[in-house]
């Protein structure tokens, strides 16, 4: 999927308007967040993991890591990312664009990280790496066709006292 087959997708459900184009690459939660001229958190990354027969994506906030033990506890098996291959088999886009919209590859489910839900605007890519789309976090969960809010993230939250 590149961006224009993204661009269609979310035109079909009112959110072409939302799409951002940069002249620079946003290929990095660092990149992306200075092309958008945001924090770096406020980045929503799209990871690729191997999932039984097919794949599993998670969005979550640029700040936030897979927290292994968390990912184990969720899916029952280690946290495997995909290679560049697989990750443009499952998704359709390639690394530096991943982003959750309009994948139609039947063995490929995403979840969203609760990391997000802290942020009134976040921005995924939008197909291609020089991109990103202005969403909350309720569009991105209506847009993504997300299967859930899943806690499989550590490094974000505040330290406790």
């Amino acid at each position: 999927m590149s961006i224009e087959t993204c661009r269609a997708y979310l035109r079909q459900r009112g959110y072409e308007d939302r799409i951002q184009e940069f002249d620079v690459s946003s290929a990095t939660v660092e990149l992306a967040a200075q092309a958008v001229g945001c924090e770096p958190a406020h980045i929503a990354k799209t990871l690729s993991f191997l999932h039984e027969d097919g794949a599993v994506l998670i969005v979550c906030a640029g700040d936030a890591k897979i927290d292994n033990s968390k990912f184990k506890a969720q899916f029952h098996h280690k946290a495997t990312m995909l290679t560049p291959e697989q990750v443009e088999a499952f998704t359709g886009h390639q690394i530096g664009g991943v982003c959750p919209f309009g994948i139609t590859h039947p063995n490929t489910v995403t979840y969203l990280d609760i990391s997000l839900q802290r942020f009134d605007t976040i921005y995924p890519a939008a197909g291609n790496a020089a991109s990103a789309v202005r969403l909350n976090c309720d569009e991105l969960a209506q847009l993504s066709n997300s299967a859930g809010w899943i806690d499989v993230c550590k490094g974000w939250q505040a330290p406790s006292l």
